[in-house]
């Protein structure tokens, strides 16, 4: 912690802990969704491209 940051209450701490935990969760999901897609369009060209 900064030497010039006011010391934050535990609401606040907490909310700021919630928020950053929000945003790794929305993160996590993005990268998943990605993810399935790459997955989905792999397999879509396997099957396309099978003899």
């Amino acid at each position: 912690m900064m030497a010039d940051e006011p010391e934050l209450t535990p609401e606040q701490r907490r909310l700021a802990q919630e928020t950053k935990d929000e945003r790794q969760v929305w993160i996590f999901l993005a990268y998943f969704l990605f993810g399935i897609h790459i997955v989905a369009f792999v397999m879509i060209y396997a099957v396309r491209h099978a003899k």
